[in-house]
């Protein structure tokens, strides 16, 4: 008897931290998942962007690359605010940062890294 299996493998997986306010790096951290996507193709690699401290910056209406992030946000790339670093900004500030369309949240941003390198996410940090 001949058995076949049609056994189709995981999608490769990458979490990419931002925690720095540096232009540069941010900009890279984008160009990292984009590279991702245009290797493996859209919707055969999950990539979620944590940003904290920082790097929070990055997911604001207020962001240089807020646009870029609203439109990889929906091809598939997922970004995490870390909801720490956003309640120290409403202690500063009087009001909570307002994120770009598309972002969601995370409790804690680096708890967040953790729990997906446990899940078998490869990590990258520009």
């Amino acid at each position: 008897m001949l058995f076949v299996f049609n056994v189709q493998a995981a999608n490769p997986k990458y979490v990419i931290q931002v925690s720095t306010d540096d232009a540069r790096t941010q900009k890279i951290v984008l160009n990292n998942a984009a590279n991702l996507q245009k290797y493996y193709g859209a919707g055969k690699v999950d990539i979620e962007i944590v940003a904290y401290g920082p790097g929070l910056g990055i997911l604001t209406t207020g962001s240089k690359n807020a646009s870029r992030v609203e439109k990889m946000a929906m091809n598939d790339v997922t970004f995490s605010a870390c909801q720490n670093t956003m309640n120290g900004f409403k202690k500063k500030q009087g009001h909570f940062p307002m994120l770009t369309d598309g972002v969601g949240k995370t409790p804690s941003g680096v708890v967040r890294i953790g729990e997906l390198q446990q899940q078998g996410y490869s990590y990258i940090r520009p």
